[in-house]
Protein backbone atom coordinates (compact mmCIF):
# COMPACT_ATOMS: atom_id res chain seq x y z
CA UNK A 1 0.00 0.00 0.00
CA UNK A 2 1.56 3.57 -0.91
CA UNK A 3 2.82 5.45 2.25
CA UNK A 4 -0.14 7.46 3.70
CA UNK A 5 2.19 10.45 3.93
CA UNK A 6 2.67 10.93 0.10
CA UNK A 7 -1.22 10.80 -0.59
CA UNK A 8 -3.80 13.57 -1.00
CA UNK A 9 -6.69 13.30 -3.51
CA UNK A 10 -7.18 10.11 -5.10
CA UNK A 11 -8.63 8.63 -8.16
CA UNK A 12 -9.32 5.04 -6.96
CA UNK A 13 -10.68 5.92 -3.59
CA UNK A 14 -13.96 4.52 -4.32
CA UNK A 15 -12.60 1.46 -4.33
CA UNK A 16 -11.37 1.62 -1.01
CA UNK A 17 -13.30 0.87 2.14
CA UNK A 18 -15.08 3.25 4.16
CA UNK A 19 -13.45 3.95 7.81
CA UNK A 20 -15.04 1.61 10.42
CA UNK A 21 -17.20 3.05 12.96
CA UNK A 22 -20.80 3.97 14.28
CA UNK A 23 -22.35 6.76 13.48
CA UNK A 24 -25.08 6.68 16.49
CA UNK A 25 -28.53 8.32 16.61
CA UNK A 26 -29.84 10.56 13.34
CA UNK A 27 -27.95 14.29 13.65
CA UNK A 28 -26.86 13.74 17.30
CA UNK A 29 -24.36 10.81 16.23
CA UNK A 30 -22.56 10.20 19.55
CA UNK A 31 -22.12 13.59 20.74
CA UNK A 32 -23.15 13.55 24.02
CA UNK A 33 -20.75 10.30 24.78
CA UNK A 34 -17.94 12.24 22.84
CA UNK A 35 -19.10 15.30 25.49
CA UNK A 36 -19.05 13.44 28.69
CA UNK A 37 -16.72 10.30 27.95
CA UNK A 38 -12.98 11.38 28.15
CA UNK A 39 -12.13 7.86 26.72
CA UNK A 40 -14.63 7.97 24.17
CA UNK A 41 -11.42 7.68 20.96
CA UNK A 42 -9.66 5.71 23.06
CA UNK A 43 -11.86 3.09 23.08
CA UNK A 44 -13.15 3.30 19.47
CA UNK A 45 -9.53 3.29 18.51
CA UNK A 46 -9.13 0.13 20.78
CA UNK A 47 -12.08 -1.26 18.88
CA UNK A 48 -11.82 -0.30 14.97
CA UNK A 49 -7.85 0.88 14.89
CA UNK A 50 -6.29 4.51 13.78
CA UNK A 51 -8.98 5.36 11.76
CA UNK A 52 -12.36 5.49 13.09
CA UNK A 53 -15.75 7.21 11.89
CA UNK A 54 -18.91 8.63 13.98
CA UNK A 55 -20.95 11.68 13.54
CA UNK A 56 -20.24 14.95 15.89
CA UNK A 57 -22.44 17.73 16.38
CA UNK A 58 -24.34 16.65 12.80
CA UNK A 59 -20.89 16.05 11.09
CA UNK A 60 -19.59 13.05 9.60
CA UNK A 61 -16.55 12.51 11.00
CA UNK A 62 -13.69 10.54 10.79
CA UNK A 63 -10.60 10.67 13.51
CA UNK A 64 -7.30 9.96 12.83
CA UNK A 65 -4.42 8.74 15.68
CA UNK A 66 -0.81 9.62 15.39
CA UNK A 67 2.24 11.51 14.33
CA UNK A 68 1.75 9.91 10.92
CA UNK A 69 -1.64 11.38 10.78
CA UNK A 70 -0.84 14.63 11.64
CA UNK A 71 1.96 14.56 8.96
CA UNK A 72 -0.76 13.71 6.44
CA UNK A 73 -3.16 16.62 7.90
CA UNK A 74 -0.45 19.26 8.37
CA UNK A 75 1.13 18.07 4.68
CA UNK A 76 -2.29 19.46 2.70
CA UNK A 77 -3.16 22.40 0.66
CA UNK A 78 -6.15 24.64 1.39
CA UNK A 79 -7.53 22.74 -1.99
CA UNK A 80 -7.49 19.46 -0.22
CA UNK A 81 -8.00 20.51 3.28
CA UNK A 82 -10.48 23.24 4.78
CA UNK A 83 -11.15 24.39 8.03
CA UNK A 84 -14.35 22.77 9.65
CA UNK A 85 -15.75 23.44 12.79
CA UNK A 86 -18.64 21.69 14.64
CA UNK A 87 -21.78 24.14 13.74
CA UNK A 88 -21.85 25.95 16.98
CA UNK A 89 -18.46 26.21 17.38
CA UNK A 90 -18.61 28.20 13.69
CA UNK A 91 -21.81 30.34 14.23
CA UNK A 92 -20.60 31.49 17.77
CA UNK A 93 -17.02 32.55 16.84
CA UNK A 94 -18.23 34.36 14.01
CA UNK A 95 -17.92 34.67 10.23
CA UNK A 96 -15.44 36.42 10.36
CA UNK A 97 -13.43 34.61 12.95
CA UNK A 98 -9.89 34.00 12.05
CA UNK A 99 -10.39 30.37 13.01
CA UNK A 100 -13.57 30.18 10.66
CA UNK A 101 -11.90 31.75 7.43
CA UNK A 102 -10.45 30.18 4.59
CA UNK A 103 -7.77 31.36 2.78
CA UNK A 104 -6.76 33.33 1.15
CA UNK A 105 -8.48 35.77 3.77
CA UNK A 106 -7.03 33.33 6.30
CA UNK A 107 -3.39 34.24 5.19
CA UNK A 108 -3.47 37.95 5.05
CA UNK A 109 -5.70 38.10 8.43
CA UNK A 110 -3.54 36.04 10.20
CA UNK A 111 -0.79 38.29 8.71
CA UNK A 112 -2.04 41.13 10.35
CA UNK A 113 -2.91 39.85 13.72
CA UNK A 114 0.58 38.09 14.43
CA UNK A 115 1.68 42.21 14.46
CA UNK A 116 -0.13 41.82 18.23
CA UNK A 117 2.42 38.95 19.17
CA UNK A 118 5.56 40.35 18.29
CA UNK A 119 8.40 40.19 20.75
CA UNK A 120 8.16 44.03 21.11
CA UNK A 121 4.55 43.57 22.12
CA UNK A 122 5.24 40.29 24.74
CA UNK A 123 7.73 42.20 26.55
CA UNK A 124 5.09 45.12 26.50
CA UNK A 125 2.70 42.07 27.89
CA UNK A 126 4.49 40.42 30.16
CA UNK A 127 4.99 43.40 32.07
CA UNK A 128 0.99 43.61 32.77
CA UNK A 129 1.15 39.56 33.34
CA UNK A 130 3.19 39.88 36.21
CA UNK A 131 1.61 42.89 37.95
CA UNK A 132 -2.11 40.81 37.39
CA UNK A 133 -0.27 37.98 38.77
CA UNK A 134 0.79 39.27 41.88
CA UNK A 135 -1.93 41.49 42.77
CA UNK A 136 -4.04 37.93 42.12
CA UNK A 137 -1.51 35.92 44.23
CA UNK A 138 -2.04 38.47 46.94
CA UNK A 139 -5.74 38.52 46.82
CA UNK A 140 -6.08 34.23 46.64
CA UNK A 141 -3.36 34.35 50.38
CA UNK A 142 -7.07 35.81 51.95
CA UNK A 143 -9.37 33.50 50.53
CA UNK A 144 -8.51 30.84 52.93
CA UNK A 145 -9.89 27.34 50.90
CA UNK A 146 -11.31 28.18 47.79
CA UNK A 147 -11.67 26.68 44.58
CA UNK A 148 -8.75 27.63 42.32
CA UNK A 149 -10.07 26.70 39.09
CA UNK A 150 -12.77 29.51 38.63
CA UNK A 151 -10.61 32.21 39.71
CA UNK A 152 -7.73 31.18 37.49
CA UNK A 153 -10.49 31.75 34.72
CA UNK A 154 -10.96 35.30 36.13
CA UNK A 155 -7.22 35.56 35.84
CA UNK A 156 -6.27 34.97 32.63
CA UNK A 157 -9.72 36.62 31.41
CA UNK A 158 -8.57 39.75 32.83
CA UNK A 159 -4.84 39.76 31.22
CA UNK A 160 -6.49 38.78 27.86
CA UNK A 161 -8.92 41.47 28.09
CA UNK A 162 -6.27 44.62 29.56
CA UNK A 163 -3.40 43.53 27.22
CA UNK A 164 -5.40 42.34 24.17
CA UNK A 165 -8.25 44.94 23.65
CA UNK A 166 -7.19 47.59 26.94
CA UNK A 167 -10.08 46.29 29.31
CA UNK A 168 -9.59 46.61 33.34
CA UNK A 169 -10.81 44.24 35.31
CA UNK A 170 -12.77 42.44 32.45
CA UNK A 171 -13.83 39.37 34.57
CA UNK A 172 -15.92 41.66 36.61
CA UNK A 173 -17.48 43.83 33.82
CA UNK A 174 -20.78 43.08 31.73
CA UNK A 175 -18.66 41.56 29.22
CA UNK A 176 -16.98 38.87 31.74
CA UNK A 177 -20.90 37.72 32.26
CA UNK A 178 -21.31 37.20 28.71
CA UNK A 179 -18.77 35.90 27.81
CA UNK A 180 -18.55 33.12 30.68
CA UNK A 181 -21.98 31.67 29.12
CA UNK A 182 -20.69 32.07 25.59
CA UNK A 183 -18.07 29.59 26.25
CA UNK A 184 -20.27 27.00 27.58
CA UNK A 185 -22.03 27.23 23.99
CA UNK A 186 -18.71 26.46 21.71
CA UNK A 187 -19.30 23.12 21.79
CA UNK A 188 -22.67 22.07 22.01
CA UNK A 189 -25.44 20.77 19.95
CA UNK A 190 -26.39 23.57 17.51
CA UNK A 191 -30.10 23.35 18.84
CA UNK A 192 -31.34 27.72 19.35
CA UNK A 193 -33.77 26.94 21.62
CA UNK A 194 -34.11 29.27 25.14
CA UNK A 195 -33.12 26.73 27.80
CA UNK A 196 -30.21 25.11 25.48
CA UNK A 197 -26.48 26.01 26.31
CA UNK A 198 -26.42 26.74 22.61
CA UNK A 199 -29.40 29.14 22.76
CA UNK A 200 -27.89 30.94 25.59
CA UNK A 201 -24.86 30.98 24.45
CA UNK A 202 -26.18 32.67 21.03
CA UNK A 203 -27.69 35.41 23.00
CA UNK A 204 -24.64 36.25 24.87
CA UNK A 205 -23.17 36.23 21.55
CA UNK A 206 -25.02 39.24 21.05
CA UNK A 207 -24.46 41.13 24.28
CA UNK A 208 -20.99 40.65 23.78
CA UNK A 209 -20.72 42.02 19.90
CA UNK A 210 -23.08 45.06 21.82
CA UNK A 211 -19.63 45.26 24.79
CA UNK A 212 -17.09 44.97 22.40
CA UNK A 213 -18.44 47.43 19.89
CA UNK A 214 -18.75 50.22 22.82
CA UNK A 215 -15.12 49.59 23.48
CA UNK A 216 -14.44 49.81 19.43
CA UNK A 217 -16.19 53.06 19.01
CA UNK A 218 -14.33 53.91 22.36
CA UNK A 219 -10.70 53.21 20.93
CA UNK A 220 -11.60 54.85 17.10
CA UNK A 221 -12.44 57.82 19.17
CA UNK A 222 -9.34 58.41 20.32
CA UNK A 223 -8.24 58.75 16.77
CA UNK A 224 -6.28 56.62 14.28
CA UNK A 225 -2.99 58.74 14.85
CA UNK A 226 -2.39 58.29 18.52
CA UNK A 227 0.46 55.97 18.30
CA UNK A 228 -1.29 53.96 21.62
CA UNK A 229 -3.71 53.03 19.31
CA UNK A 230 -1.42 49.99 18.18
CA UNK A 231 -0.46 49.34 21.64
CA UNK A 232 -2.54 45.89 21.94
CA UNK A 233 -4.66 43.81 19.16
CA UNK A 234 -7.63 45.92 19.11
CA UNK A 235 -5.27 48.56 18.32
CA UNK A 236 -3.47 46.41 15.73
CA UNK A 237 -7.33 45.84 13.73
CA UNK A 238 -8.06 49.11 14.12
CA UNK A 239 -5.45 50.20 12.65
CA UNK A 240 -5.28 47.58 10.02
CA UNK A 241 -6.61 47.44 6.29
CA UNK A 242 -7.95 44.65 3.94
CA UNK A 243 -6.59 43.24 1.11
CA UNK A 244 -7.90 45.78 -1.20
CA UNK A 245 -6.75 48.88 1.25
CA UNK A 246 -10.46 49.67 3.48
CA UNK A 247 -10.24 48.97 7.00
CA UNK A 248 -12.32 46.23 8.71
CA UNK A 249 -15.68 46.73 9.67
CA UNK A 250 -15.89 46.77 13.65
CA UNK A 251 -18.60 43.56 12.95
CA UNK A 252 -14.98 41.82 11.52
CA UNK A 253 -12.98 43.30 14.43
CA UNK A 254 -15.81 42.02 17.12
CA UNK A 255 -15.44 38.37 15.45
CA UNK A 256 -11.70 38.62 15.62
CA UNK A 257 -11.51 39.99 19.52
CA UNK A 258 -13.81 37.49 20.48
CA UNK A 259 -11.36 34.77 19.02
CA UNK A 260 -8.50 35.69 20.71
CA UNK A 261 -10.37 36.40 24.24
CA UNK A 262 -11.08 32.72 23.85
CA UNK A 263 -7.87 31.55 22.73
CA UNK A 264 -6.06 33.69 25.59
CA UNK A 265 -8.10 32.64 28.24
CA UNK A 266 -10.13 29.05 27.77
CA UNK A 267 -6.85 27.00 26.85
CA UNK A 268 -4.73 28.95 29.45
CA UNK A 269 -6.93 28.38 32.20
CA UNK A 270 -6.68 24.81 31.56
CA UNK A 271 -3.14 24.72 31.34
CA UNK A 272 -2.31 26.64 34.33
CA UNK A 273 -4.76 24.58 36.32
CA UNK A 274 -3.12 21.75 34.94
CA UNK A 275 0.06 22.92 36.31
CA UNK A 276 -0.99 23.84 39.92
CA UNK A 277 -2.32 20.39 39.96
CA UNK A 278 0.58 18.27 38.62
CA UNK A 279 3.14 20.00 40.38
CA UNK A 280 1.48 19.48 44.02
CA UNK A 281 0.75 15.81 43.05
CA UNK A 282 4.10 15.46 42.16
CA UNK A 283 6.49 17.05 45.01
CA UNK A 284 9.91 16.26 43.94
CA UNK A 285 9.36 18.28 40.76
CA UNK A 286 7.97 21.34 42.73
CA UNK A 287 11.14 20.99 44.80
CA UNK A 288 13.33 21.07 41.82
CA UNK A 289 11.14 24.12 40.24
CA UNK A 290 11.92 25.83 44.26
CA UNK A 291 15.85 25.42 44.01
CA UNK A 292 16.03 27.26 40.47
CA UNK A 293 13.26 29.68 41.45
CA UNK A 294 15.58 30.68 44.38
CA UNK A 295 18.15 32.15 41.73
CA UNK A 296 15.46 34.97 41.00
CA UNK A 297 14.47 38.21 43.47
CA UNK A 298 10.70 37.50 43.73
CA UNK A 299 10.21 41.20 44.37
CA UNK A 300 11.81 42.26 40.95
CA UNK A 301 10.74 42.91 37.54
CA UNK A 302 10.96 39.30 36.10
CA UNK A 303 12.60 40.14 32.61
CA UNK A 304 12.72 38.41 29.26
CA UNK A 305 16.21 37.01 29.96
CA UNK A 306 15.21 36.25 33.65
CA UNK A 307 12.50 33.70 32.43
CA UNK A 308 14.62 32.23 29.45
CA UNK A 309 17.27 31.01 31.84
CA UNK A 310 14.55 29.12 33.88
CA UNK A 311 15.52 26.19 31.79
CA UNK A 312 13.81 23.09 33.99
CA UNK A 313 10.54 25.48 34.44
CA UNK A 314 10.58 25.30 30.72
CA UNK A 315 10.90 21.41 30.94
CA UNK A 316 8.38 21.77 33.04
CA UNK A 317 5.79 23.48 31.25
CA UNK A 318 6.26 21.58 27.96
CA UNK A 319 5.34 18.27 30.25
CA UNK A 320 2.19 19.86 31.56
CA UNK A 321 1.42 20.17 27.83
CA UNK A 322 1.99 16.97 27.16
CA UNK A 323 0.33 15.33 29.75
CA UNK A 324 -2.92 17.36 29.95
CA UNK A 325 -2.67 19.08 26.23
CA UNK A 326 -5.64 21.64 27.22
CA UNK A 327 -6.69 20.90 23.37
CA UNK A 328 -7.39 17.02 22.68
CA UNK A 329 -7.33 17.86 18.64
CA UNK A 330 -8.25 19.90 15.73
CA UNK A 331 -11.21 19.72 13.09
CA UNK A 332 -10.31 20.06 9.27
CA UNK A 333 -12.88 19.36 6.35
CA UNK A 334 -11.78 17.02 3.12
CA UNK A 335 -12.74 18.74 0.03
CA UNK A 336 -11.73 15.83 -1.97
CA UNK A 337 -12.09 12.63 -1.61
CA UNK A 338 -8.81 11.48 0.21
CA UNK A 339 -7.08 8.10 0.98
CA UNK A 340 -5.56 7.54 3.87
CA UNK A 341 -4.41 4.09 6.32
CA UNK A 342 -6.45 2.00 3.13
CA UNK A 343 -9.72 4.15 3.82
CA UNK A 344 -11.41 6.19 1.45
CA UNK A 345 -12.41 9.40 3.73
CA UNK A 346 -15.62 10.92 1.37
CA UNK A 347 -15.64 14.55 0.03
CA UNK A 348 -17.18 16.79 2.88
CA UNK A 349 -16.17 14.72 5.76
CA UNK A 350 -14.64 16.25 8.69
CA UNK A 351 -11.58 15.08 9.70
CA UNK A 352 -10.27 15.30 13.38
CA UNK A 353 -6.61 14.70 14.24
CA UNK A 354 -5.88 14.54 17.86
CA UNK A 355 -3.12 15.93 19.86
CA UNK A 356 -3.81 14.22 23.04
CA UNK A 357 -3.82 10.41 21.59
CA UNK A 358 -0.76 11.76 19.81
CA UNK A 359 0.76 12.75 23.61
CA UNK A 360 0.58 9.34 24.64
CA UNK A 361 2.05 7.08 22.02
CA UNK A 362 3.68 4.72 23.37
CA UNK A 363 5.91 4.76 20.17
CA UNK A 364 7.00 8.33 20.79
CA UNK A 365 6.99 8.83 24.34
CA UNK A 366 8.83 6.50 26.41
CA UNK A 367 6.23 5.92 29.37
CA UNK A 368 3.67 8.10 28.16
CA UNK A 369 1.55 7.95 31.25
CA UNK A 370 4.19 9.26 33.38
CA UNK A 371 4.51 12.79 34.63
CA UNK A 372 8.59 13.42 33.21
CA UNK A 373 10.12 16.63 33.16
CA UNK A 374 13.47 15.43 32.28
CA UNK A 375 12.34 14.04 29.12
CA UNK A 376 12.32 17.17 27.79
CA UNK A 377 16.17 17.41 28.52
CA UNK A 378 17.52 16.88 25.35
CA UNK A 379 16.39 17.42 21.20
CA UNK A 380 13.19 19.38 20.96
CA UNK A 381 10.02 16.73 19.96
CA UNK A 382 9.24 16.73 15.99
CA UNK A 383 6.33 18.96 15.72
CA UNK A 384 4.24 16.09 14.49
CA UNK A 385 4.77 14.46 17.75
CA UNK A 386 4.48 17.34 20.29
CA UNK A 387 1.69 19.33 19.15
CA UNK A 388 -0.23 21.56 22.15
CA UNK A 389 -0.78 24.43 19.95
CA UNK A 390 -2.08 22.54 16.91
CA UNK A 391 -0.09 22.39 13.63
CA UNK A 392 0.37 23.31 10.04
CA UNK A 393 -0.63 26.84 8.43
CA UNK A 394 -3.12 27.01 11.48
CA UNK A 395 -1.03 26.39 14.51
CA UNK A 396 -2.05 28.56 17.78
CA UNK A 397 -1.46 32.45 16.53
CA UNK A 398 -0.95 33.21 20.14
CA UNK A 399 1.08 30.38 21.61
CA UNK A 400 4.52 32.55 22.56
CA UNK A 401 1.36 35.18 24.43
CA UNK A 402 -0.12 31.83 26.18
CA UNK A 403 3.69 30.81 26.95
CA UNK A 404 4.98 33.96 28.32
CA UNK A 405 1.68 33.95 30.41
CA UNK A 406 2.00 30.24 32.01
CA UNK A 407 6.07 30.95 32.81
CA UNK A 408 5.20 34.58 34.64
CA UNK A 409 2.33 32.90 36.19
CA UNK A 410 4.48 29.67 37.10
CA UNK A 411 7.40 31.42 38.32
CA UNK A 412 5.56 33.89 40.22
CA UNK A 413 3.81 31.04 41.96
CA UNK A 414 6.97 29.09 43.18
CA UNK A 415 8.94 31.81 44.33
CA UNK A 416 6.08 33.42 46.57
CA UNK A 417 3.33 30.67 47.45
CA UNK A 418 3.06 26.93 48.58
CA UNK A 419 -0.50 25.73 47.98
CA UNK A 420 -1.78 22.13 48.90
CA UNK A 421 -4.46 20.38 47.35
CA UNK A 422 -7.67 19.98 49.38
CA UNK A 423 -8.14 16.06 50.49
CA UNK A 424 -11.92 14.59 49.70
CA UNK A 425 -12.43 16.25 46.49
CA UNK A 426 -13.37 15.28 42.62
CA UNK A 427 -10.09 15.56 40.99
CA UNK A 428 -11.58 13.41 37.64
CA UNK A 429 -11.36 15.85 34.55
CA UNK A 430 -14.19 17.14 32.68
CA UNK A 431 -12.77 17.01 29.21
CA UNK A 432 -15.02 19.61 26.81
CA UNK A 433 -14.18 22.26 26.10
CA UNK A 434 -10.73 22.13 27.71
CA UNK A 435 -9.91 19.84 30.16
CA UNK A 436 -10.50 20.49 33.95
CA UNK A 437 -10.64 19.22 37.78
CA UNK A 438 -14.37 18.29 38.00
CA UNK A 439 -14.65 20.04 41.50
CA UNK A 440 -12.82 23.25 40.55
CA UNK A 441 -9.17 22.36 42.06
CA UNK A 442 -9.49 23.04 45.76
CA UNK A 443 -6.65 24.18 47.51
CA UNK A 444 -5.33 26.32 50.56
CA UNK A 445 -2.32 28.77 50.05
CA UNK A 446 0.03 30.01 51.85
CA UNK A 447 3.15 31.94 51.56
CA UNK A 448 6.55 31.17 50.48
CA UNK A 449 9.91 31.89 52.63
CA UNK A 450 12.86 30.57 52.46
CA UNK A 451 13.13 29.54 55.11
CA UNK A 452 10.00 28.70 56.68
CA UNK A 453 6.33 28.39 55.48
CA UNK A 454 3.86 31.27 56.60
CA UNK A 455 0.37 29.93 56.42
Amino acid sequence: MTDPRDRTATTDGPDLPLPPGSKGLPFIGESFAFLRDPEFSRRRHDRYGPVFSTRLFGMETVFLKGAEANRFVFGQDSETLGVQWPKSTETLLGPASLSTQHDPQHRQRRRLLSQAFQPRMLALYGRGMDDLTRSYGDRWLGLGTFAWYPELRNYTLDIACRLLVGLEDGAATPLGHWFEIWTQGLFSLPINLPWTTFGRALRARKMLLAELGTLIAARRGEGLGDSAIAADALGVLLAAVDEVGNPLSDGEIADQILTLLFAGHETLTSAIASFCLLTAQHPAVLERLRAEQDGFDPEAPLTMEDLRSMTYLDQVLQEVLRFLPPVGGGFRQALKDLDYGGFRIPKGSALLYQINRTHEDPALYADPGTFDPDRWGGDRANPNQYLPFGGGVRECLGKEFARLEMRIFAARMVQRYVWEVVPDQDLSLVMVPTPRPRDGLRVRLGVRSRDRVLV
